[in-house]
Protein backbone atom coordinates (compact mmCIF):
# COMPACT_ATOMS: atom_id res chain seq x y z
CA UNK A 1 0.00 0.00 0.00
CA UNK A 2 0.73 3.83 -0.29
CA UNK A 3 0.94 6.71 2.23
CA UNK A 4 -1.92 8.94 1.49
CA UNK A 5 0.71 11.47 0.46
CA UNK A 6 2.44 9.60 -1.77
CA UNK A 7 -0.69 8.68 -3.48
CA UNK A 8 -1.44 12.08 -3.75
CA UNK A 9 2.04 13.23 -4.90
CA UNK A 10 1.61 10.32 -8.04
CA UNK A 11 -1.75 10.71 -8.96
CA UNK A 12 -2.42 15.12 -8.91
CA UNK A 13 -0.75 16.39 -12.38
CA UNK A 14 -2.25 19.75 -12.84
CA UNK A 15 0.00 22.47 -12.76
CA UNK A 16 2.34 23.29 -10.05
CA UNK A 17 1.60 20.02 -8.69
CA UNK A 18 5.28 18.01 -8.49
CA UNK A 19 3.97 15.48 -10.66
CA UNK A 20 2.41 18.14 -13.08
CA UNK A 21 5.97 19.69 -13.24
CA UNK A 22 7.50 15.87 -13.37
CA UNK A 23 5.27 14.69 -16.63
CA UNK A 24 6.01 18.40 -18.24
CA UNK A 25 9.14 18.09 -18.86
CA UNK A 26 8.98 15.29 -21.40
CA UNK A 27 6.92 15.36 -24.51
CA UNK A 28 3.38 14.66 -24.27
CA UNK A 29 0.98 12.95 -26.77
CA UNK A 30 -1.73 15.72 -27.08
CA UNK A 31 -3.85 14.98 -29.73
CA UNK A 32 -4.42 12.93 -33.10
CA UNK A 33 -3.73 14.60 -36.17
CA UNK A 34 -7.39 13.72 -37.54
CA UNK A 35 -8.72 15.96 -34.92
CA UNK A 36 -7.14 18.97 -36.89
CA UNK A 37 -7.15 17.49 -40.21
CA UNK A 38 -6.86 20.40 -42.67
CA UNK A 39 -5.39 24.03 -42.87
CA UNK A 40 -7.67 26.44 -41.21
CA UNK A 41 -10.27 23.57 -40.06
CA UNK A 42 -12.02 24.35 -36.57
CA UNK A 43 -10.54 24.39 -33.89
CA UNK A 44 -10.66 21.90 -31.20
CA UNK A 45 -10.78 21.76 -27.34
CA UNK A 46 -7.78 19.77 -25.47
CA UNK A 47 -7.75 19.05 -21.79
CA UNK A 48 -3.93 18.37 -21.09
CA UNK A 49 -2.21 18.12 -18.02
CA UNK A 50 -5.01 19.76 -16.06
CA UNK A 51 -5.02 22.71 -18.92
CA UNK A 52 -7.72 23.79 -21.02
CA UNK A 53 -5.92 24.30 -23.73
CA UNK A 54 -6.95 24.96 -28.29
CA UNK A 55 -5.45 23.44 -30.75
CA UNK A 56 -5.97 24.61 -34.64
CA UNK A 57 -3.95 23.56 -37.86
CA UNK A 58 -2.67 27.07 -39.38
CA UNK A 59 -3.19 27.90 -43.34
CA UNK A 60 0.78 26.97 -43.27
CA UNK A 61 -0.24 23.06 -41.88
CA UNK A 62 1.47 23.69 -38.52
CA UNK A 63 -0.56 23.05 -35.74
CA UNK A 64 -0.72 25.37 -32.49
CA UNK A 65 -1.91 24.60 -28.85
CA UNK A 66 -2.73 27.92 -27.35
CA UNK A 67 -4.40 28.79 -23.99
CA UNK A 68 -8.46 28.92 -23.87
CA UNK A 69 -8.83 32.27 -23.20
CA UNK A 70 -8.15 35.58 -24.81
CA UNK A 71 -5.18 37.43 -23.54
CA UNK A 72 -7.35 40.59 -23.48
CA UNK A 73 -10.52 39.87 -21.18
CA UNK A 74 -10.71 35.69 -20.97
CA UNK A 75 -12.93 34.98 -24.65
CA UNK A 76 -12.79 31.06 -25.14
CA UNK A 77 -10.58 30.75 -28.40
CA UNK A 78 -12.57 27.74 -29.35
CA UNK A 79 -14.89 30.18 -30.56
CA UNK A 80 -11.99 32.32 -32.77
CA UNK A 81 -11.86 32.17 -36.53
CA UNK A 82 -8.81 29.85 -37.82
CA UNK A 83 -7.48 32.17 -41.02
CA UNK A 84 -4.69 33.35 -42.09
CA UNK A 85 -1.93 32.08 -40.57
CA UNK A 86 -3.19 32.47 -37.15
CA UNK A 87 -6.52 32.26 -34.70
CA UNK A 88 -8.59 35.22 -34.47
CA UNK A 89 -10.94 36.25 -31.32
CA UNK A 90 -14.39 36.85 -32.20
CA UNK A 91 -14.98 38.99 -29.14
CA UNK A 92 -12.37 42.27 -30.39
CA UNK A 93 -10.40 40.71 -33.20
CA UNK A 94 -7.37 39.83 -31.43
CA UNK A 95 -5.52 37.69 -33.66
CA UNK A 96 -2.61 34.82 -32.46
CA UNK A 97 -0.24 32.78 -34.44
CA UNK A 98 0.91 29.26 -33.49
CA UNK A 99 3.63 30.33 -31.17
CA UNK A 100 1.51 32.63 -29.21
CA UNK A 101 2.45 35.72 -31.01
CA UNK A 102 -0.29 38.78 -30.61
CA UNK A 103 -0.39 39.47 -34.56
CA UNK A 104 -2.99 41.58 -35.27
CA UNK A 105 -5.23 43.86 -32.41
CA UNK A 106 -7.55 45.86 -34.77
CA UNK A 107 -9.71 47.84 -32.05
CA UNK A 108 -6.60 49.38 -31.12
CA UNK A 109 -5.36 52.56 -33.27
CA UNK A 110 -2.96 51.88 -35.97
CA UNK A 111 0.00 53.50 -34.52
CA UNK A 112 -0.30 51.53 -31.03
CA UNK A 113 2.52 49.02 -30.60
CA UNK A 114 0.27 47.48 -27.72
CA UNK A 115 0.53 44.01 -29.18
CA UNK A 116 4.13 43.78 -29.19
CA UNK A 117 3.44 43.42 -25.55
CA UNK A 118 0.84 40.82 -25.44
CA UNK A 119 1.51 37.19 -25.73
CA UNK A 120 -0.67 33.82 -25.14
CA UNK A 121 0.38 31.22 -23.53
CA UNK A 122 0.96 28.38 -26.49
CA UNK A 123 3.09 25.75 -26.31
CA UNK A 124 5.76 24.07 -29.28
CA UNK A 125 4.24 20.91 -30.99
CA UNK A 126 5.54 18.51 -33.60
CA UNK A 127 3.87 15.70 -35.32
CA UNK A 128 4.85 11.90 -35.86
CA UNK A 129 2.80 9.03 -36.70
CA UNK A 130 -0.58 10.22 -36.42
CA UNK A 131 0.08 11.87 -33.11
CA UNK A 132 0.48 15.91 -32.49
CA UNK A 133 2.95 15.97 -29.41
CA UNK A 134 3.03 18.85 -27.12
CA UNK A 135 5.99 20.08 -24.80
CA UNK A 136 4.87 21.77 -21.96
CA UNK A 137 7.82 22.07 -20.07
CA UNK A 138 10.25 25.11 -19.11
CA UNK A 139 13.17 24.74 -21.72
CA UNK A 140 13.38 27.18 -24.18
CA UNK A 141 14.64 24.30 -26.56
CA UNK A 142 12.35 20.97 -25.99
CA UNK A 143 14.24 17.39 -25.63
CA UNK A 144 13.98 15.47 -28.02
CA UNK A 145 11.09 13.28 -28.64
CA UNK A 146 11.07 9.79 -27.38
CA UNK A 147 12.04 6.88 -29.82
CA UNK A 148 8.97 4.80 -30.26
CA UNK A 149 8.76 2.29 -32.17
CA UNK A 150 5.28 2.23 -32.95
CA UNK A 151 5.24 5.98 -33.52
CA UNK A 152 7.78 5.80 -36.13
CA UNK A 153 6.94 3.28 -38.82
CA UNK A 154 5.81 3.98 -42.18
CA UNK A 155 2.40 3.46 -41.45
CA UNK A 156 1.92 4.10 -37.89
CA UNK A 157 -0.59 6.76 -38.81
CA UNK A 158 -3.02 4.40 -39.90
CA UNK A 159 -2.59 2.25 -36.54
CA UNK A 160 -2.84 5.09 -33.80
CA UNK A 161 -5.91 5.20 -31.78
CA UNK A 162 -7.23 7.25 -28.86
CA UNK A 163 -9.89 6.40 -25.59
CA UNK A 164 -10.79 8.18 -23.12
CA UNK A 165 -11.28 6.98 -19.43
CA UNK A 166 -13.20 8.54 -16.53
CA UNK A 167 -10.27 7.48 -13.54
CA UNK A 168 -7.03 8.67 -13.11
CA UNK A 169 -3.95 7.65 -15.12
CA UNK A 170 -2.35 5.75 -12.89
CA UNK A 171 -4.74 2.89 -12.08
CA UNK A 172 -5.41 2.33 -15.55
CA UNK A 173 -1.45 2.04 -15.97
CA UNK A 174 -1.42 -0.23 -13.16
CA UNK A 175 -3.77 -2.31 -14.73
CA UNK A 176 -1.29 -2.82 -17.75
CA UNK A 177 1.83 -4.15 -16.06
CA UNK A 178 -0.40 -6.74 -13.92
CA UNK A 179 -0.50 -9.90 -15.79
CA UNK A 180 -2.17 -12.25 -13.66
CA UNK A 181 -5.43 -10.91 -14.08
CA UNK A 182 -5.87 -11.38 -17.43
CA UNK A 183 -6.25 -15.47 -16.52
CA UNK A 184 -9.43 -14.54 -14.78
CA UNK A 185 -10.85 -10.88 -15.85
CA UNK A 186 -10.11 -11.53 -19.81
CA UNK A 187 -10.32 -15.47 -20.49
CA UNK A 188 -11.80 -16.67 -17.26
CA UNK A 189 -14.40 -18.69 -19.64
CA UNK A 190 -12.14 -20.17 -21.73
CA UNK A 191 -10.51 -23.65 -21.36
CA UNK A 192 -6.84 -24.36 -21.63
CA UNK A 193 -8.01 -27.73 -23.76
CA UNK A 194 -9.96 -25.79 -26.29
CA UNK A 195 -6.58 -23.46 -27.31
CA UNK A 196 -4.15 -23.92 -30.50
CA UNK A 197 -1.85 -26.58 -28.81
CA UNK A 198 1.79 -25.54 -27.81
CA UNK A 199 0.61 -22.07 -28.27
CA UNK A 200 1.09 -19.26 -25.43
CA UNK A 201 -2.54 -18.90 -25.15
CA UNK A 202 -2.44 -22.54 -24.21
CA UNK A 203 0.28 -22.47 -21.28
CA UNK A 204 -1.04 -19.09 -20.18
CA UNK A 205 -4.51 -20.81 -19.32
CA UNK A 206 -3.11 -24.20 -18.00
CA UNK A 207 -1.55 -21.92 -14.80
CA UNK A 208 -3.47 -18.93 -13.84
CA UNK A 209 -0.85 -18.17 -11.04
CA UNK A 210 2.75 -16.83 -12.40
CA UNK A 211 6.39 -16.55 -10.74
CA UNK A 212 7.41 -12.51 -10.76
CA UNK A 213 10.67 -11.40 -11.39
CA UNK A 214 10.84 -7.35 -11.49
CA UNK A 215 13.97 -5.32 -12.97
CA UNK A 216 15.21 -1.92 -13.23
CA UNK A 217 15.65 -0.56 -16.80
CA UNK A 218 17.22 2.58 -18.05
CA UNK A 219 13.30 3.91 -18.85
CA UNK A 220 11.62 2.22 -16.44
CA UNK A 221 11.27 -1.31 -14.90
CA UNK A 222 10.50 -4.71 -16.79
CA UNK A 223 8.81 -7.88 -15.19
CA UNK A 224 8.95 -11.57 -16.16
CA UNK A 225 6.17 -13.64 -15.20
CA UNK A 226 7.01 -17.53 -16.05
CA UNK A 227 4.58 -20.34 -16.44
CA UNK A 228 5.34 -24.30 -17.09
CA UNK A 229 5.83 -24.43 -20.78
CA UNK A 230 5.97 -27.22 -23.32
CA UNK A 231 9.01 -30.19 -22.89
CA UNK A 232 10.82 -28.97 -19.72
CA UNK A 233 10.80 -25.36 -21.06
CA UNK A 234 9.59 -22.19 -19.24
CA UNK A 235 6.52 -19.95 -20.58
CA UNK A 236 7.88 -16.05 -19.84
CA UNK A 237 5.13 -13.15 -20.58
CA UNK A 238 7.45 -9.64 -20.18
CA UNK A 239 6.36 -6.36 -20.20
CA UNK A 240 7.92 -3.01 -19.81
CA UNK A 241 6.74 0.57 -18.34
CA UNK A 242 8.99 3.36 -18.97
CA UNK A 243 9.27 7.08 -17.91
CA UNK A 244 6.35 8.32 -17.49
CA UNK A 245 3.31 6.92 -18.54
CA UNK A 246 4.12 4.17 -21.50
CA UNK A 247 3.28 0.57 -21.16
CA UNK A 248 4.71 -1.82 -23.56
CA UNK A 249 1.83 -5.18 -23.09
CA UNK A 250 2.51 -8.78 -23.25
CA UNK A 251 0.15 -10.26 -25.51
CA UNK A 252 2.07 -11.42 -28.94
CA UNK A 253 5.31 -12.74 -29.59
CA UNK A 254 8.68 -11.62 -28.30
CA UNK A 255 10.63 -9.97 -31.08
CA UNK A 256 7.88 -9.08 -33.66
CA UNK A 257 5.51 -7.06 -31.97
CA UNK A 258 5.90 -3.39 -32.09
CA UNK A 259 4.37 -0.81 -30.31
CA UNK A 260 2.75 0.25 -27.10
CA UNK A 261 0.75 2.68 -25.25
CA UNK A 262 0.66 6.33 -23.31
CA UNK A 263 -1.72 6.82 -20.49
CA UNK A 264 -2.13 10.82 -20.75
CA UNK A 265 -3.34 12.26 -18.02
CA UNK A 266 -6.14 15.26 -19.37
CA UNK A 267 -6.42 15.92 -15.87
CA UNK A 268 -6.92 14.21 -12.18
CA UNK A 269 -9.75 12.50 -13.09
CA UNK A 270 -9.46 12.16 -17.06
CA UNK A 271 -7.17 10.00 -19.23
CA UNK A 272 -6.54 9.61 -23.09
CA UNK A 273 -5.49 6.59 -23.95
CA UNK A 274 -3.22 6.77 -27.25
CA UNK A 275 -2.39 3.04 -28.83
CA UNK A 276 0.41 3.63 -30.61
CA UNK A 277 1.77 0.17 -32.98
CA UNK A 278 3.13 0.02 -36.21
CA UNK A 279 1.10 -2.38 -37.96
CA UNK A 280 3.53 -5.46 -39.71
CA UNK A 281 3.26 -8.89 -39.88
CA UNK A 282 2.43 -9.43 -36.03
CA UNK A 283 -0.67 -7.07 -36.42
CA UNK A 284 -3.71 -8.02 -38.64
CA UNK A 285 -4.75 -5.25 -41.62
CA UNK A 286 -8.26 -5.10 -39.29
CA UNK A 287 -10.08 -6.31 -36.41
CA UNK A 288 -10.89 -10.38 -36.77
CA UNK A 289 -14.55 -11.25 -35.28
CA UNK A 290 -14.32 -12.88 -32.25
CA UNK A 291 -11.23 -11.67 -31.28
CA UNK A 292 -11.04 -10.06 -27.92
CA UNK A 293 -9.12 -7.10 -29.08
CA UNK A 294 -11.58 -6.09 -31.53
CA UNK A 295 -12.02 -2.55 -31.10
CA UNK A 296 -14.77 -1.52 -28.75
CA UNK A 297 -17.76 0.52 -30.34
CA UNK A 298 -16.93 4.61 -30.05
CA UNK A 299 -19.45 7.46 -29.03
CA UNK A 300 -19.71 10.42 -32.19
CA UNK A 301 -16.91 13.39 -30.86
CA UNK A 302 -18.22 16.23 -28.94
CA UNK A 303 -16.45 19.90 -28.83
CA UNK A 304 -16.77 20.04 -24.88
CA UNK A 305 -13.76 19.28 -22.61
CA UNK A 306 -14.19 15.75 -22.30
CA UNK A 307 -16.08 14.60 -25.82
CA UNK A 308 -13.32 13.19 -27.45
CA UNK A 309 -13.16 9.59 -27.96
CA UNK A 310 -15.60 7.62 -25.13
CA UNK A 311 -16.39 4.36 -25.68
CA UNK A 312 -20.26 3.62 -25.98
CA UNK A 313 -19.83 1.10 -22.93
CA UNK A 314 -19.34 3.82 -20.06
CA UNK A 315 -19.87 3.62 -15.96
CA UNK A 316 -23.43 4.80 -16.32
CA UNK A 317 -24.23 1.98 -18.45
CA UNK A 318 -22.49 -0.38 -16.56
CA UNK A 319 -20.29 -1.23 -19.13
CA UNK A 320 -23.93 -3.01 -20.46
CA UNK A 321 -23.28 -5.90 -18.87
CA UNK A 322 -24.88 -8.90 -19.27
CA UNK A 323 -25.45 -11.04 -16.29
CA UNK A 324 -27.03 -13.90 -18.92
CA UNK A 325 -23.30 -14.35 -20.09
CA UNK A 326 -21.88 -13.72 -17.05
CA UNK A 327 -23.53 -16.93 -15.58
CA UNK A 328 -22.76 -18.56 -18.60
CA UNK A 329 -19.23 -18.02 -18.03
CA UNK A 330 -18.03 -19.25 -21.51
CA UNK A 331 -16.02 -17.45 -24.27
CA UNK A 332 -14.26 -14.28 -24.14
CA UNK A 333 -16.63 -12.28 -22.40
CA UNK A 334 -18.55 -15.15 -20.64
CA UNK A 335 -16.58 -14.05 -17.24
CA UNK A 336 -17.52 -10.86 -16.80
CA UNK A 337 -20.46 -10.57 -18.84
CA UNK A 338 -18.67 -7.36 -20.45
CA UNK A 339 -17.66 -7.34 -24.10
CA UNK A 340 -14.14 -6.26 -24.84
CA UNK A 341 -10.82 -6.80 -23.23
CA UNK A 342 -10.28 -2.81 -23.09
CA UNK A 343 -13.66 -2.07 -21.61
CA UNK A 344 -13.45 -5.39 -19.21
CA UNK A 345 -10.28 -3.12 -17.65
CA UNK A 346 -12.30 -0.08 -17.70
CA UNK A 347 -14.82 -1.47 -15.73
CA UNK A 348 -12.26 -2.56 -13.03
CA UNK A 349 -10.10 0.69 -12.97
CA UNK A 350 -12.94 3.38 -13.00
CA UNK A 351 -15.04 1.04 -10.84
CA UNK A 352 -12.34 2.03 -8.20
CA UNK A 353 -13.12 5.64 -8.23
CA UNK A 354 -11.98 9.15 -9.67
CA UNK A 355 -8.58 8.62 -7.97
CA UNK A 356 -8.29 4.93 -5.69
CA UNK A 357 -7.36 5.55 -2.31
CA UNK A 358 -4.06 3.26 -2.17
CA UNK A 359 -3.49 3.31 1.78
CA UNK A 360 -6.80 1.18 1.33
CA UNK A 361 -5.03 -2.17 -0.52
CA UNK A 362 -3.85 -5.75 0.51
CA UNK A 363 -0.85 -6.10 -1.98
CA UNK A 364 0.55 -10.17 -2.89
CA UNK A 365 3.89 -11.23 -4.91
CA UNK A 366 1.96 -10.63 -8.13
CA UNK A 367 1.78 -7.09 -7.59
CA UNK A 368 5.50 -6.75 -7.81
CA UNK A 369 5.82 -4.72 -10.82
CA UNK A 370 3.09 -2.48 -9.68
CA UNK A 371 4.87 -2.01 -6.57
CA UNK A 372 8.12 -1.57 -7.97
CA UNK A 373 6.66 1.29 -11.07
CA UNK A 374 5.18 3.54 -7.85
CA UNK A 375 8.72 3.08 -6.00
CA UNK A 376 10.20 4.37 -8.69
CA UNK A 377 7.95 7.04 -10.12
CA UNK A 378 8.02 8.61 -6.34
CA UNK A 379 11.71 8.37 -5.95
CA UNK A 380 11.79 10.44 -9.36
CA UNK A 381 9.26 12.96 -8.70
CA UNK A 382 10.89 13.69 -5.38
CA UNK A 383 14.61 14.08 -6.95
CA UNK A 384 13.02 16.78 -10.13
CA UNK A 385 11.06 18.25 -7.02
CA UNK A 386 13.51 18.46 -3.98
CA UNK A 387 17.15 18.73 -6.17
CA UNK A 388 16.20 19.25 -9.62
CA UNK A 389 17.09 16.28 -11.31
CA UNK A 390 15.91 16.00 -14.64
CA UNK A 391 13.46 12.75 -14.92
CA UNK A 392 14.65 9.51 -16.64
CA UNK A 393 14.21 9.44 -20.20
CA UNK A 394 14.21 13.25 -21.11
CA UNK A 395 17.46 13.78 -22.85
CA UNK A 396 17.80 9.85 -23.76
CA UNK A 397 15.23 8.70 -26.94
CA UNK A 398 16.84 5.66 -26.89
CA UNK A 399 15.63 4.24 -23.71
CA UNK A 400 12.29 3.79 -24.97
CA UNK A 401 13.52 1.56 -27.89
CA UNK A 402 11.84 -1.45 -26.40
CA UNK A 403 9.54 -5.01 -26.46
CA UNK A 404 7.45 -6.62 -24.91
CA UNK A 405 5.64 -10.21 -25.21
CA UNK A 406 5.86 -13.95 -24.96
CA UNK A 407 8.65 -16.55 -25.16
CA UNK A 408 9.49 -20.15 -24.20
CA UNK A 409 12.59 -20.58 -22.74
CA UNK A 410 14.65 -23.55 -20.99
CA UNK A 411 13.52 -24.22 -17.55
CA UNK A 412 16.83 -22.84 -16.43
CA UNK A 413 17.10 -19.71 -18.43
CA UNK A 414 18.14 -16.44 -17.67
CA UNK A 415 15.15 -14.57 -18.85
CA UNK A 416 16.75 -11.41 -18.46
CA UNK A 417 20.07 -12.07 -20.51
CA UNK A 418 18.20 -14.88 -23.22
CA UNK A 419 15.66 -11.96 -24.30
CA UNK A 420 18.32 -9.13 -23.92
CA UNK A 421 18.13 -9.13 -27.52
CA UNK A 422 14.44 -9.90 -28.08
CA UNK A 423 13.61 -6.72 -25.94
CA UNK A 424 15.03 -4.49 -28.43
CA UNK A 425 12.97 -2.65 -30.79
CA UNK A 426 14.23 -1.37 -34.29
CA UNK A 427 15.31 -5.33 -34.87
CA UNK A 428 14.00 -7.71 -37.24
CA UNK A 429 13.66 -11.54 -36.09
CA UNK A 430 11.92 -13.03 -38.95
CA UNK A 431 12.56 -16.65 -37.96
CA UNK A 432 9.69 -15.79 -35.90
CA UNK A 433 6.41 -16.60 -36.06
CA UNK A 434 3.57 -14.47 -34.53
CA UNK A 435 1.12 -16.93 -34.40
CA UNK A 436 2.44 -19.13 -31.55
CA UNK A 437 1.01 -16.77 -29.35
CA UNK A 438 -2.31 -18.19 -29.84
CA UNK A 439 -5.38 -16.44 -30.42
CA UNK A 440 -5.16 -14.83 -26.75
Amino acid sequence: MLKVEENELITRVGPGTPMGNFMREYWVPALLSSEVATPDSDPARIMLLGEQLIAFRDTNGKVGLIQNNCPHRGASLFFGRNEEAGLRCVYHGWKFDVEGNCIDMPNEPAESDFKQKVKAVAYPTHERGGVVWAYLGPRTTPPPLPDLEGNMQPESGQFVRATQLPCNWLQILEGDIDTTHVGFLHYGGLKAEDQIQGSFSEYQLRQKQAHFEVIDTEGGAAYGARRPGPDGQAYWRIAQWCFPFYTFTPPGVLGTKKGGGARVPMDDTHTMTFTMTGGGRNRPTRPQPGNPFFLQPMQPNTTDWFGRFRPVQQPDNDYLIDREAQRGKTGFNGYTGITGVGMQDAAMTTGMGSIYDRSQEHLGTTDAMVIRVRRRLIAAVQAHMQHGITPPGVDDPEIYRVRSGGVFLPADADWVEATRELRQAFVEHPELDPALNGPL
